[in-house]
């Protein structure tokens, strides 16, 4: 039996994840992960694309996690954990992480995939006091902004729907403010 096949029957074909039934493929849970079930979940193109970053978080689609984060798979387990801790700005996604209890030897394999995923260098964007920023947040501007080459004025107070995080730099993100696309710094916004 193959192992996309045994991923399969053990998810009843659905994401193991999300519940989506179509665009499977396995992905392995690493460090060590790869040639065996234990170390593999079957996931969606969505699920996947989002976790190895070829796509921003969906914060929303993740609320999945309510409840796959339960399941008895340690792989779905620690999974779940890692794009849990990727969510902290989220804060159903704090309280969910909160109470999940995974044994002593999960928890380990958890961080272990953490660390060996990391990257010191990571850009991580907050607004003014501190809160963690996610692509799709929105944010309120805390003083008036003079928008260049666009001749007008941001006025303090102005909800910024649905922002998106410029890769490079932290103190940077991107909104649409009266109908126009725009770079804001991070100084000037706080988090909804």
């Amino acid at each position: 039996m193959s192992l996309e096949t045994e991923l399969r029957a053990r998810a009843d074909n659905k994401c193991e994840l999300c519940g989506a039934t179509e665009n499977l493929t396995v992905a392995a849970v690493g460090p060590e992960g790869g040639e065996s079930a234990e170390r593999s979940i079957l996931v969606c193109s969505t699920c996947d694309a989002q976790m190895a970053g070829r796509e921003e978080l969906g914060t929303n689609h993740w609320r999945c996690l309510n409840d796959s984060a339960w399941s008895t798979e340690p792989a779905v387990q620690v999974t779940a954990w890692r794009m849990l801790n990727r969510l902290e700005g989220e804060a159903w996604a704090r309280d969910l992480l909160d109470t999940l209890y995974l044994d002593e030897e999960t928890l380990a394999w958890a961080q272990a995939g953490q660390d060996a995923g990391s990257d010191d260098d990571a850009v991580v964007h907050k607004d003014t006091y501190g809160a963690v920023l996610s692509a799709g947040d929105t944010v309120t501007l805390i003083k008036d902004l003079k928008v260049k080459g666009a001749n007008f004025t941001a006025k303090r107070g102005t909800a910024v729907r649905n922002i998106g995080l410029v890769p490079d730099n932290a103190g940077q993100i991107e909104g649409r403010v009266n109908d126009q696309r725009i770079v804001i710094l991070t100084e000037f916004v706080k988090k909804s």
